[in-house]
């Protein structure tokens, strides 16, 4: 992460950095196998250390769901949860149309590759402070949002070990507390 703190992309830039991976820019060629663990960090909420790891055997067949069973790399804890099938489909049709086997790792980029084309891009749209973990803070951010703001619900999917490591993730600062308390008055 270095000396800055890394902001959680908005869905604006979200979706800015990832058309622009896939058809390229000044400085970078268009680059899809990027893009694509962009957005499956995006959508998984796991590392991109763990992403640039995935075969699509990684992903299960669980009845009518598909399931991830993992150990995170960085935390050697075991994860399992549900890939949506949207998700599933999409890691599909990109091992199709690259030629990717079902054992075979699905990406054969490096976690600093990744990184590298991110910086390049980042610089040329303007954006900075964002890093591959501002994915991840992303996919956190949009579950604190779509399932009614349910913080502990968060912290499980992430594995945090603390409610104050995942207020830092979907950037609950001190302003919005505030105006929770604000907005929270009941006086008669």
């Amino acid at each position: 992460m270095g000396a800055y703190k890394t902001k959680v992309v908005t869905k604006e830039q979200y979706t800015e950095i990832i058309e622009t991976i896939k058809k390229g820019c000044l400085n970078t060629r268009p680059n899809d196998e990027v893009a694509t663990a962009l957005v499956l960090e995006a959508n998984l909420g796991i590392r991109i250390c763990d992403i640039i790891n995935l075969t699509l055997n990684s992903i299960v067949k669980d009845g009518n769901r598909y399931r991830l069973d993992i150990i995170e790399q960085k935390t050697q804890k075991k994860r399992t949860f549900t890939v949506p099938v949207e998700v599933y489909n999409y890691i599909s049709q990109y091992c199709i149309d690259n030629s990717i086997k079902s054992k075979e790792k699905i990406f054969t980029i490096t976690e600093r590759q990744v990184q590298r084309i991110l910086k390049k891009v980042c610089d040329y749209l303007g954006y900075n402070d964002i890093s591959t973990h501002s994915f991840r803070k992303f996919y956190a951010t949009q579950i604190y949002i779509n399932n009614n703001y349910n913080i502990m619900l968060v912290k499980e999917l992430l594995q945090h070990a603390s409610i104050s490591t995942t207020q830092e993730y979907i950037g609950i600062g001190t302003e919005e507390l505030e105006r929770a308390i604000q907005n929270n008055l009941n006086l008669i």
